[in-house]
């Protein structure tokens, strides 16, 4: 049985088999607009072709409105699973050049640690 649970220390939502983490959804909140880009996303290979990267999407988007917080997709499945579920476009808001220089930033400050 798999489950899903937001991992903000992390910066992701992961997506569990036991206690094993097979598959994430990464993110950084924008603290300044109310946004959470979004910009990786990926399962486990051997848990592939099971639909769990929508699953995946879904929990983590319906949590990010839930919360107030607009979706930047700036990763390439959630771009596409936004293309089909378009329930969530009032609260998306188009990547910008200044959504991706927070992305490198925050990574390059993991990186650091």
């Amino acid at each position: 049985m798999t489950t899903i649970r937001n991992n903000p220390e992390r910066g992701r939502f992961e997506l569990l088999d036991a206690d094993t983490v097979i598959g994430k959804a990464a993110y950084v909140d924008d603290a300044g607009s109310a946004q959470r880009i979004f910009y990786h996303t990926e399962i486990n290979e051997e848990y592939g072709g099971r639909g769990l990267a929508g699953v995946l999407a879904a929990q983590a988007l319906d949590e990010t409105v839930a919360a107030g917080l607009s979706i930047v997709p700036v990763c390439p499945y959630i771009k596409k699973y936004l293309t089909k579920h378009r329930g969530y476009a009032a609260s998306v808001v188009a990547p910008t050049p200044a959504h991706l220089e927070i992305v490198r930033d925050s990574l390059a400050q993991r990186v650091r640690r």
